[in-house]
């Protein structure tokens, strides 16, 4: 029964032309090929969720590299990114749809001059006529599609009710239109830095992730592999500093823009070592924050 079973889940799984067709070997050679770092507990988290057809809810601090992992894993996918950043009242006509009033204006104008009926404007109300939001254009699209929900916990928690129907059937309803079933299922990843609490509803739905703030050798390869192979000698330095920095509570991200291109100007100048003369004049160019620049300071003398 055992061997049944499996033979008819593999027949089952290869005629569901939605699930991802990658292979674990393959995903782990995408990242590297794209010089992203990523440890083997993350990798099958990642891995687990695509194949389970899963939202992929990453956790963490500020910084730690969760939207720069699911750009990352568009670009893997060869899938188009689309992205919908979350705020504060963030509602159904921003993230879903809306209706194109203009356009329905003019068919209106239209319709009165060729001497139409009412039942010839009956058309106003359906998919022609919508301006498609994010949630909703990553469902109508014939491509891979990756959408990001980046930052849910930015949004009020009634957003979450919105997110539901997608997630759980890929689809959405529009009382107007109907129920719009996704063209082919898009790959969704959710970030959370922890603001708020999320919902049951949402995180049964999803695989999680948490991603932390990385150790001293992986902030180093990760420095290495976005700037260049010369910061050999540079790079357990820089990622020294800015471990020690960030335990005093400043906000450098995990290999951020502002670690990237300080590593690289101290390159460019010739820097043969980590000094502070160097670091001075480095960072109130590199630095826009105030509290971190007087932080690193400190943490230099």
């Amino acid at each position: 029964m055992l061997f049944f079973a499996t033979q008819l889940e593999k027949r089952l799984i290869k005629e569901r032309r939605d699930i991802i067709d990658i292979q674990l070997e393959e995903l782990r050679e995408g990242f590297k090929q794209r010089s992203y770092i990523i440890n083997e507990e993350t990798l099958s988290t990642i891995y687990l969720a695509l194949k389970l057809e899963k939202p992929l809810l990453i956790s963490g601090p500020a910084g730690v590299g969760k939207t720069d992992l699911a750009k990352t894993l568009s670009s893997i996918l060869n899938a188009r990114l689309i992205r919908l950043q979350c705020y504060e009242a963030l509602d159904e006509s921003k993230a879903l749809y809306d209706w194109n009033i203009q356009r329905q204006l003019i068919k209106i104008h239209l319709s009165h001059q060729k001497g139409e009926t009412e039942e010839d404007e009956e058309d106003l109300f359906s998919l022609p006529y919508i301006l498609q939001r994010p949630l909703l254009e990553a469902i109508t699209q014939k491509e891979q599609v990756l959408l990001l929900i980046d930052e849910i916990d930015r949004s009020d928690p009634d957003f979450e009710s919105l997110l539901l129907e997608l997630l759980s059937d890929f689809q959405v309803s529009i009382p107007e239109v109907g129920t719009i079933r996704a063209l082919r299922k898009p790959v969704v990843v959710i970030t959370n830095s922890g603001e708020r609490e999320l919902t049951e509803a949402l995180r049964r739905r999803c695989a999680f992730l948490y991603l932390d703030y990385p150790t001293i050798d992986q902030e180093a390869a990760v420095i290495r592999a976005k700037a260049s192979d010369e910061l050999e000698i540079l790079k357990e330095n820089i990622a020294l500093a800015v471990a020690e920095v960030r335990d005093q509570g400043t906000q450098l991200g995990f290999a951020s823009p502002q670690v990237v291109d300080w590593a690289k100007t101290i390159l460019m100048l010739n820097a043969g070592h980590y000094q502070k003369d160097y670091v001075d004049n480095l960072l109130a160019a590199l630095e826009k924050c105030k509290e971190n620049y007087i932080s690193l300071e400190s943490s230099m003398e």
